[in-house]
């Protein structure tokens, strides 16, 4: 991982920091083409050059987010279409929603494969 990754993990309170770090595993574990970088001040996911999904920290709300990038939508009327993004809060508190976040990652990840 690099730096400004690992400092942005290691940067937040507990427990949204062993949260955070939970679902950087998760997401990373999904299929090994996923790849992590820092984009929009936020740890960001991408899959075959397109955007995947995002963790989000803002004030005490912690969010997972995935996106279906706007190269895998149909143009319609010749309007260009924009990447879509679905979120969700995630409670640090509570155990992580395992069976949504797979069966999320495993759609976006299947439209991203159908795409291409």
């Amino acid at each position: 991982m690099n730096t400004t990754l690992e400092s942005y993990y290691l940067s937040k309170p507990e427990p949204y920091q062993s949260c955070l770090l939970a679902l950087k595993d998760i997401i990373l574990r999904a299929n090994p083409a996923i790849c992590h970088e820092r984009k929009f001040q936020i740890p960001f996911f991408t899959y075959k050059n397109k955007k995947l999904g995002y963790l989000w920290l803002n004030q005490k709300k912690l969010m997972l987010g995935f996106c279906l990038d706007k190269s895998l939508q149909e143009t319609v009327g010749g309007i260009k279409p924009k990447d879509k993004y679905e979120s969700f809060r995630i409670d640090p508190n509570a155990d992580l929603p395992i069976e949504i976040i797979m069966e999320k990652l495993t759609y976006y990840l299947g439209r991203i494969d159908a795409g291409l």
